[in-house]
């Protein structure tokens, strides 16, 4: 997955930056057991649609000058997704970076479900969002795409859900 983490950091760098301050959001509440285990195609769709909602909320929810914000966005993420977004919101912080907007997403397309891990495409929309660095420059390219298309990994765990991502990347061929 190595591959990903090089795809994966970028996106995850603006995924992360397009989100407002809102205020907190509630942490997810740990199931004992990762399972996931889910009786239809359709029940797991839900369910990563549902863990991808909770994830922006929770990015929505940051305020990059207060570290312990991040915590909620890092209990829905795993492996290359959780690595790559911890080292983004510390250089984030450490630069004193600040945002305004919000990020949404839409056209969640299910794409594959087998056993413990489900692929979906969607739609990020970083619209209304803007990036300021501590002299108050947008640090936003001028080219930004304001729809992206992503492919988000999720897998079982311990989450309200019963799933997190693993890794987003670029979605090849989807287009927003």
């Amino acid at each position: 997955m190595n591959h990903h983490r090089h795809v994966l950091t970028p996106v995850i760098a603006l995924a992360l930056l397009s989100t407002l301050v809102v205020g907190c959001s509630p942490s997810p509440t740990p199931t004992p057991t990762p399972t996931a285990a889910f009786a239809t195609e359709e029940e797991a769709f839900a369910a990563a649609e549902e863990t991808y909602r909770a994830y922006v909320d929770a990015t929505n929810s940051t305020d990059l000058a207060v570290p312990a914000t991040f915590e909620p966005v890092f209990e829905w993420l795993q492996d290359d997704a959780a690595a790559a977004a911890r080292e983004n919101y510390s250089e984030f912080h450490a630069k004193g970076l600040t945002r305004t907007g919000r990020s949404t997403f839409d056209t969640f397309t299910p794409e594959s479900f087998a056993g413990r891990t489900v692929v979906a495409r969607l739609c990020l929309d970083v619209s209304e969002v803007e990036i300021f660095d501590s002299s108050g420059e947008s640090v936003v390219p001028d080219d930004r795409p304001p729809r992206q298309p992503l492919e988000a990994e999720f897998t079982a765990a311990a989450t309200e859900t019963g799933l997190a991502i693993v890794s987003m990347i670029p979605a090849e061929g989807f287009e927003c």
